[in-house]
C-alpha cells in the first residue's frame, strides 16, 4: 500500500528535510518505489552505493533502488542525526542511516552509511500546490563496509 501522503508541503525548509528523510526511510524499508517516486523530481540527478551518476527518476530507480532495496533489510534513517537548512525554494539535508546487508553465503553484516539531499520547492504534478522534491541525492556506505549485498538466501 502506498505511503498515505507523500506531498511535502511544509513551509519550514528544515522541517521539510526531516519529513523527506522520514518518508524515504519508510519507503525504502517497505520497498515502495511508487511512494518514494512522489518525493523526487522527475529530473533528479543522483549517485549512490550502486549507481555512479544518473539523471532522471526512472534511471535512479533502475540503477540504484532496484539493485539495493530488495537486497537489504532493516533500512532506517537515523532521524536524530538529520541536519539541514535552506532558504526560499531550496533546502538541503544530511543524515546517517543503517541497514542489514547479506554476504553471498546469506550471512548478515551491518551496512551503515550517510545521505545527502537537496530539495527544491516546485509545483507538484498531481495538485495545484507546491511541495518539496529531491533534485539531488547521494547515499554512500561508511568506509570499510562491504560494497555489495546479495539479499537473503531462499
Amino acid at each position: 500500500m502506498p505511503y498515505p501522503n507523500t506531498a511535502i508541503t511544509e513551509q519550514n525548509p528544515v522541517a521539510a528535510v526531516r519529513e523527506w528523510f522520514a518518508i524515504l526511510s519508510d519507503c525504502c524499508a517497505r520497498i515502495d518505489y511508487a511512494s518514494a517516486s512522489a518525493i523526487f523530481a522527475h529530473d533528479v540527478a543522483s549517485f549512490g552505493t550502486r549507481a555512479d551518476i544518473v539523471t532522471g527518476l526512472d534511471l535512479l530507480q533502475k540503477y540504484q533502488w532496484e539493485g539495493i532495496w530488495p537486497n537489504i533489510a532493516n533500512f532506517k534513517i537515523d532521524m536524530a542525526s538529520v541536519r539541514g537548512g535552506g532558504h526560499g525554494n531550496i533546502a538541503w539535508g544530511i543524515t546517517l542511516w543503517t541497514s542489514t546487508g547479506f554476504h553471498e553465503s546469506g550471512e548478515t553484516f551491518d551496512r551503515p552509511g550517510r545521505g545527502t539531499v537537496i530539495l527544491e520547492r516546485r509545483p507538484l504534478p498531481v495538485s495545484q500546490e507546491s511541495g518539496w522534491l529531491a533534485v539531488h541525492t547521494h547515499f554512500s556506505l561508511h568506509p570499510g563496509t562491504p560494497p555489495r549485498t546479495h539479499g537473503r538466501k531462499a
